[in-house]
């Protein structure tokens, strides 16, 4: 692949909740250089929903020689709230690209989703609970496509006016994106899981098939695994073993579960050999960090969080870490076997 990467949370914001807390930028410019210099990536992908935060950790990846992908990933905005967020973060983006950072910019994040107007429900759990209720209208998703492409089509015209780099949407197959107007083809849907682990490498096949169709490069800009024993038969799916409180916090996992570093750092090298036997050109491992969801080594296993963690590092909640004494975490397995993977 061109691109090694790997996503980088400054805190996706849900009902007032943030994953990420607090956001030191020392911190985060730390984090970058060992993304770059020890993860041996040479993209990120900036994920959040606040301007200011994406725009300071961006910067620092540029800092650090990495390739950014500048990604508002915003909740339960409105479209013309996100319409115009997007306007602000395509100047901030273009700001770092006069400095001469190499920057995608992606006019969002699973807009279905997360943006009020495309499914029926004022709340994400609201509109994801339509897609998975039985007997969806199937009316429905046929118009999907529409609304979303509509609104894709401003939201481009808006960033152009703005930014002069390269433009993507981190999207959803359902979806039905037009890909006309955008100079990269990429999707949030990377995980392999059980039930159609047999048709992975060809539905990627496909994706990418799509790609030199139009003439354009393929990305997958979300994949991964999580941290306890089975969770590679379940894909994205892999952090929904957490019960939260109303404040929006983890209280405990829902079941006992045994920890396994292992099974995501294979899954993670045996995906990305998928990509590049494919084509893909640019992969994003989720993720760096989840800081909502620290590892407790100390506490009963239905209170280590980060079993539900999509990052490569767990973060630890009372101490800095060994490897790093300077962070608040330290490296799983799947650190040093993404390394050795990027590296190698």
């Amino acid at each position: 692949m061109r691109g090694n990467g790997i996503t980088y949370d400054t805190g996706f914001v849900n009902a007032g909740v943030s994953t990420r807390e607090p956001f030191d930028p020392e911190t985060v410019k730390r984090e970058m250089r060992v993304i770059r210099d020890d993860l041996h990536c040479t993209a990120v992908r900036v994920t959040g929903g606040d301007a200011d935060r994406l725009e300071i950790a961006a910067g620092h990846a540029a800092d650090a020689g990495l390739e950014v992908w500048f990604s508002p990933f915003t909740c339960d905005l409105t479209v013309d709230e996100q319409l115009a967020f997007l306007a602000d973060c395509a100047e901030r983006a273009e700001r770092l690209r006069g400095r001469g950072a190499e920057i995608v910019f992606l006019t969002g994040s699973e807009l279905s989703l997360f943006t009020v107007g495309f499914l029926p429900g004022d709340t994400f759990l609201d509109r994801a609970a339509v897609l998975t209720a039985p007997g969806r209208p199937p009316e429905l998703m046929a118009e999907l496509p529409t609304r979303i492409n509509d609104f894709l089509d401003t939201a481009v015209r808006t960033v152009r006016e703005r930014f002069g780099g390269s433009v993507s949407y981190a999207s959803l197959p359902f979806e039905g994106v037009d890909w006309t107007p955008f100079d990269v083809i990429s999707t949030d849907a990377g995980y392999r899981s059980a039930g159609m682990a047999d048709r992975f490498r060809d539905g990627i096949r496909a994706f990418v098939a799509q790609g030199k169709a139009q003439g354009k490069p393929v990305a997958i800009t979300e994949f991964g695994c999580t941290s306890h024993r089975g969770s590679a038969g379940k894909g994205g799916r892999g952090d929904g073993i957490v019960e939260w409180g109303d404040d929006g916090r983890p209280v405990r996992l829902d079941g006992d579960y045994i920890r396994d570093e292992e099974e995501q750092a294979t899954y993670l090298c045996e995906v990305l050999d998928v990509f590049e036997a494919e084509g893909v050109d640019t992969a994003f491992v989720n993720t760096f960090a989840r800081y909502d969801l620290p590892h407790r080594g100390g506490g009963t296993p239905r209170e280590d969080f980060d079993m539900a963690s999509y990052g490569v590092v767990k973060v630890l909640e009372d101490r800095p870490g060994t490897t790093y004494p300077d962070m608040p975490w330290e490296p799983k397995a799947a650190f040093a076997a993404l390394a050795g993977h990027y590296r190698g």
